[in-house]
């Protein structure tokens, strides 16, 4: 078995995993200093101490260097200090350059030594002389990275239509793959409006329960399907997956239409496997990327 301790950076919901050394009696929220690939960072402490197997760990497990001290807190406040200034500059010289380019934010590395910018584009930015203006500027490494849409919400964060934080910025470790099969599968009314977040894409949280859509709409009949039920044939106006009941509109002999719902399990259907699979076929091109490909310069 063996020990480690889940580790958050900035403001990011991932959680990273690191060996806590000898000590073992970290607290939650305490601000540590690790060492990552990119360098010594810091972090802040997320759950306790616990043990896995071996087979569970991603090498190289690497160590927590130490608990944060105040001359480590000082130093974390003096970066932050020096962003606002940085964004003014960086904006100042996008504009100056004439570049195609949303600036979304900018970090500096715990040391100091490199400071780093994240945009966005729809195209890709000759952006040279920019690098070499920020380098004579800050002094340091400048690091420019493009980023897509999806990535833009989730660093600058933003309350969802449903009222809370962007899952994307709150809770997501990872971007899920979401597709438009998974709105229709819930029954939602396919509106971009409806169903799209922040960041102008499909909503993440449609993959939450899409198991259970996913199982469910092979036991309910299809919208504007003929079935029968004890009153007579009628036509399917909806099914509510959750309740398990489907409304029908039935046409009477004096020429009159009543809707009612029926238990889903009353009725006598049978799902055309020729329309589920043309639908399938149709959403497999519907399907949203998970967002841009990142590009990483250094200089």
């Amino acid at each position: 078995m063996v020990k480690i301790i889940g580790v958050k950076f900035k403001n990011t919901p991932k959680i990273y995993y690191f060996s806590p050394g000898k000590k073992s009696d970290y607290r939650d929220g305490q601000i540590v200093i690790v060492e990552t690939a990119k360098g010594v960072e810091y972090g802040t402490v997320v759950g306790k101490v616990t043990e896995v197997p071996e087979e569970k760990i991603v090498p190289p497990l690497r160590p927590i260097v130490r608990v944060a001290t105040e001359k480590d807190i000082a130093k974390i406040k003096e970066n932050e200090s020096k962003i606002p200034e940085a964004m003014s500059f960086m904006r100042n010289s996008i504009a100056e350059y004439s570049l195609e380019m949303k600036l979304i934010g900018c970090e500096f590395s715990f040391d100091g030594k490199k400071v780093t910018f994240f945009f966005s584009s729809e195209h890709r930015v000759d952006f040279r002389d920019l690098v070499k203006t920020l380098a004579q500027h800050f002094k340091i490494r400048v690091e420019l990275r493009q980023v897509g849409i999806r990535d833009e919400t989730k660093l600058l964060g933003g309350i969802a239509p449903c009222g809370r934080p962007c899952c994307c910025s709150g809770c997501m470790p990872d971007f899920a793959k979401v597709s438009i099969k998974m709105a229709k599968n819930q029954g939602l009314h396919l509106n971009p409006t409806k169903i799209s977040g922040l960041c102008g894409r499909l909503m993440c949280c449609l993959q939450y329960e899409n198991d259970y859509y996913e199982k469910i709409c092979k036991l309910v009949p299809k919208v504007g399907s003929t079935v029968k039920s004890k009153e007579g044939e009628g036509v399917v106006v909806s099914n509510d997956m959750l309740k398990m009941t489907t409304k029908l509109k039935i046409a009477k002999e004096d020429g009159c239409e009543i809707y009612k719902d029926f238990k889903t399990s009353e009725l006598e259907f049978t799902r055309k496997k020729q329309a589920e699979d043309s639908d399938n076929a149709s959403d497999d091109l519907d399907e949203i990327p998970l967002s841009m490909q990142e590009t990483d310069e250094e200089f």
